[in-house]
């Protein structure tokens, strides 16, 4: 009962912010006495502390408390094919760290060192020793393996499916007593839209990821949902047969013979042969680039594409449309099965939702019943790292508690 007590005082600090011991008894519906004792053991523990005394109301001024930010911290790392990012931030889930550089890695060995030396520069840089860092959360592509230490489906980070390479990663990062999770990169950006960014208060959500890959993160009742394997959401694997068109002629032929040969040997292939998947091959990054160059366009990436149609360029917004289309059939799939409220765009392609919502509300109008609201990220590139921060927060706040020995102390009581 005393460590319930404890966990409803704190609860109520980190939600609601500072407050003095009458208020938290009347919000709480514990007795005062109950109160004090709780504030004096967490304070003694180091995760409640004092900030002043209150003037307000009538007789003696009231000690104000607050939830200690720095009675630990927590790290998130985002993995990218293009770049690595890491946030160290505190309990309160401010930033106090940031480290961005470009991923040139071309082994996996290389990219576990590379990440485990950046975040102890991180977390050097914030003042922290490594003990202070109370969970790790790292965001990756693929689909995590606990039990093979495998991650599936990440062709395009070199070597990072190799068989292991995630124990490697959890050991190189958990060296000082850290709690380490490695999640899926399209999962953390739904959850990071859900805590901070464009689907916050969202019950039912999807976050549809496209840039060098393509992915998708579900929150059903605004909880991650992840399958009974960790697969859910790797859309990469759906078999590519497109929607019709407003004019009738499939999005695969309008797109090109070329794009459609490639779905079509890749959709035959069995699913672990698949590199990449056929809805990654039809609608990633290195299709909208084809399809240009396949309509004249002399253009070097997807982001030249959709500069040049802002432009006003006739052959590149086809090539817009035609990418809206193919995501308007992904995200058809997923909505007959999920009735989502929202659908949230992230990514390199993804983020450019100002051209390609509308047209994939008029292709899902003519398949689906309701048609979801579809935006853009709010988070941009920094989606991933603030889910990865919002889920090692889950984690470190219950955590301090056995470290700071609260439990073994409420036992005793």
């Amino acid at each position: 009962m005393r460590a319930l007590n404890q966990r409803l005082v704190l609860d109520r600090l980190r939600t609601h912010g500072e407050a003095t011991r009458p208020q938290i008894a009347a919000e709480t519906g514990l007795s005062k006495p109950t109160v004090g004792q709780a504030l004096l053991d967490l304070e003694q523990h180091g995760l409640v502390r004092t900030t002043g005394r209150s003037l307000s109301g009538p007789g003696r001024a009231a000690v104000v408390y607050q939830a200690a930010p720095d009675a630990g911290h927590v790290v998130g790392v985002d993995i990218g094919r293009r770049a690595i990012r890491i946030a160290v931030a505190d309990l309160e889930g401010s930033i106090v760290a940031r480290l961005d550089e470009p991923n040139r890695y071309r082994s996996a060995s290389a990219l576990v060192r590379t990440v485990s030396e950046s975040v102890d520069r991180a977390v050097a840089s914030a003042g922290l020793a490594p003990h202070d860092v109370v969970a790790t959360v790292v965001g990756t592509p693929g689909v995590p393996d606990p039990a093979t230490g495998t991650v599936h489906r990440a062709p395009n980070l070199p070597g990072w499916e190799r068989r292991g390479v995630l124990h490697e990663l959890v050991a190189a990062l958990a060296g000082a007593g850290s709690d380490v999770v490695v999640e899926n990169d399209a999962n953390l950006c739904a959850v990071g839209e859900h805590a901070l960014g464009a689907a916050l208060g969202v019950d039912v959500l999807v976050c549809l990821t496209v840039g060098t890959g393509i992915g998708m993160g579900l929150l059903v009742e605004g909880r991650l949902f992840r399958g009974a394997h960790g697969a859910a959401g790797e859309i990469a694997d759906l078999p590519f047969d497109p929607l019709p068109t407003a004019a009738g002629a499939s999005v695969g032929a309008s797109a090109g013979t070329s794009v459609g040969a490639s779905v079509g040997a890749t959709a035959g292939a069995s699913v672990g042969a698949r590199r990449p998947g056929p809805v990654e091959t039809a609608a990633a990054g290195q299709a909208v680039v084809d399809a240009a160059r396949s309509s004249g366009l002399a253009v070097r990436s997807a982001k030249d594409v959709f500069r040049l149609a802002r432009a006003g360029d006739a052959r590149a917004s086809r090539v817009v449309e035609e990418e809206a289309e193919k995501l308007a059939y992904v995200v058809a799939a997923v909505t007959a099965v999920l009735d989502p409220r929202l659908i949230v765009l992230g990514g390199g392609i993804g983020g450019n939702a100002d051209l390609l919502a509308a047209p994939m509300r008029r292709a899902l109008a003519a398949t689906v019943p309701v048609v979801p609201e579809i935006v853009a990220g709010q988070l941009g590139e920094d989606a991933v790292l603030a889910g990865a921060i919002a889920t090692a927060l889950g984690t470190a706040r219950e955590l301090v508690f056995d470290r700071r020995g609260l439990r073994r102390v409420a036992g005793e009581g």
